[in-house]
């Protein structure tokens, strides 16, 4: 038996060390966005606020050390993994070096872990060598053959397994250290050297996200969590910019033929200036003059793709999305018409929304004002983002 008392210190270790390519999104799932910030940020959120944590150690996968998505969970004590889940542990609880009276190994694809369970389950270390969560199975459970049910099984003390799984810490490293091989979780291990381990309430919102449909259910979790289902915003841009010298303008991306070129800073793209202005418009950043300085001369003759995907990156990191985009591109020449599905596409391509929520326009000013006499275009977009 252990003993939790008012000196005893609990550190966590938190596995992210896999690969988790099952969920798509081109990065390992700890890394891919999960409301607003990253599966393993979440997670890291939810011991680091612990009141009775004093210590987080995260262990990752080597090729992670040095990747532009690892700052986002810093600061942090980074430790590199093994080939395998017990080998990753091992690292991490080899790490704590005895700094350590207990214990929570934790798995990182579970970024909804409450402050309740992480409690059950310290308390539970009072009486026992170790302690984890649990649900019971309620379900029938089956046994099968090539799509064919065999057989029926006995549910009866069957229970599906969660993390945080508690333990003593001199305890279970010396029961890492004893096991040979690869176990399905730290319970396995303990169990294995004689530790006796307490089965606490789970909660069936501490998932493990695993698939792509596991990302869309965390979403409608935390959705319920905000007591809310969407937080809808919606911002405008309008730009204006004068012709000049060239032989094409460039709007939404598109080169478009023309006698006379626009003039900026940068590639002078009215119409994408409009839109990147909605989007931060929208998340309450100001315009593009804040976030890109007119007088840098780092964006001369910058692309204007460059600044609305830092606006649509912007969005991702607060817990939007772009719902959809309306352009409307006010000029005399050139005629819009035949290049606007071009447009769209392109527009679609940088803010990774389906083209048909995004709409391109335009229109004249009947050769009234400035666009009316030729001597520029303006533009005007507007963009709805919603959260989760």
């Amino acid at each position: 038996m252990t003993n939790t008392d008012a000196r005893s210190s609990v550190a966590a270790v938190i596995v992210a060390a896999g690969r988790g390519t099952r969920a798509g999104g081109g990065v390992p799932k700890q890394w891919r966005m999960l409301g607003g910030k990253s599966v393993a940020a979440r997670t890291l959120d939810a011991f680091r606020s612990h009141q009775s944590i004093d210590r987080v150690i995260l262990v990752v996968h080597p090729d992670d050390i040095g990747a532009d998505y690892l700052p986002a969970v810093l600061p942090s004590d980074i430790v590199t993994g093994g080939a395998t889940r017990t080998e990753s542990v091992r690292a991490g609880l080899e790490a704590l070096a005895g700094q350590a009276d207990h214990v929570l190994i934790h798995d990182v694809a579970r970024p909804l872990v409450s402050r309740a369970v992480i409690d059950r389950v310290i308390a539970a270390l009072a009486s026992h060598d170790g302690a984890a969560p649990a649900l019971a199975v309620t379900d029938a459970l089956w046994r099968g053959t090539d799509g064919i049910v065999t057989a029926t099984a006995d549910r009866t003390g069957l229970y599906r397994a969660q993390t945080p799984q508690g333990f003593a810490y001199d305890r279970i490293l010396a029961a890492h250290r004893a096991f040979g091989g690869e176990a399905s979780d730290d319970v396995e291990i303990a169990r294995a050297t004689g530790l006796n381990v307490a089965i606490v309430e789970g909660d069936p919102a501490n998932i493990k996200i695993t698939t792509e449909s596991d990302f869309v259910r965390a979403e409608d979790l935390l959705a319920s969590r905000k007591g809310t289902t969407m937080d809808i915003r919606v911002g405008n841009g309008f730009d204006v910019h004068r012709f000049g010298p060239g032989d094409h303008v460039t709007l939404c991306g598109v080169e478009v033929p023309h006698a006379r070129g626009l003039q900026g800073h940068s590639d002078a793209d009215v119409a994408m200036h409009a839109a990147t202005d909605a989007v931060l418009g929208a998340l309450a950043e100001g315009d593009i003059g804040r976030h890109f300085p007119p007088n840098d001369p780092l964006w001369k003759d910058a692309a204007s793709h460059i600044f609305l995907t830092h606006a649509v990156t912007l969005a991702t990191e607060k817990g939007f999305r772009i719902s959809n985009m309306d352009i409307t591109i006010i000029c005399e020449t050139p005629k819009i018409g035949p290049v606007a599905a071009a447009m769209q596409s392109e527009m679609a391509r940088i803010t990774g929304i389906e083209a048909d929520r995004i709409s391109i326009k335009a229109t004249t000013s009947e050769r009234l004002g400035f666009t009316g006499r030729g001597e520029g275009i303006a533009a005007i977009a507007t963009a709805t983002l919603v959260s989760p």
